[in-house]
């Protein structure tokens, strides 16, 4: 799938919803601080709290790839953000990366941002039935974790209390 995509941009936004299920809006807002190489994670906020994301070797190819790119094009670039377009480089506004942008890179994958990231989660509430492990893994809410792992366990869902 990520060979469907011409950007290396764009391959790595795809790349944090498929695989770490960072939801599109987050991954704009992604600072150039965010990466923590030496540690191999990322540190950001989701939901108003600290999560920590730990890279697997995809992500961190995507990751190295990204900034060797941004750093060719852009070298003086004074955005703070991880992710820019020419448009967004030297902007005096110094804004996240457009949805515009992230969104042309899902278009060439035929799988909307949303999809992407059901899928992920899901996928993982099929493998481990824990709805504490996907708090701590996506940093969701823990009433969407139990959701997801009633959806992929409904032999598993306690019945409604009415």
């Amino acid at each position: 799938m990520l060979d469907s995509i011409d950007s290396a941009m764009g391959r790595l936004a795809v790349g944090l919803v498929a695989v770490h299920a960072i939801k599109v809006t987050d991954v704009a807002r992604l600072s150039l601080t965010t990466p923590d190489l030496a540690q191999g994670t990322l540190r950001l906020r989701l939901r108003g709290q600290p999560h920590t994301v730990y890279l697997d070797t995809l992500t961190r190819h995507l990751l190295d790839e990204w900034q060797q790119t941004r750093q060719q094009r852009w070298p003086a670039s004074p955005n703070p953000h991880l992710l820019i377009t020419t448009h967004s480089a030297h902007h005096p506004a110094l804004p996240p990366v457009s949805h515009c942008a992230l969104r042309r890179a899902f278009d060439q994958t035929k799988i909307t941002p949303r999809q992407m990231w059901r899928d992920r989660v899901l996928d993982e509430a099929r493998h481990t039935a824990d709805s504490v492990h996907l708090v701590h893994l996506f940093g969701i809410h823990p009433g969407t974790a139990v959701r997801y792992v009633h959806a992929a366990h409904p032999d598993k869902a306690l019945p409604s209390i009415r």
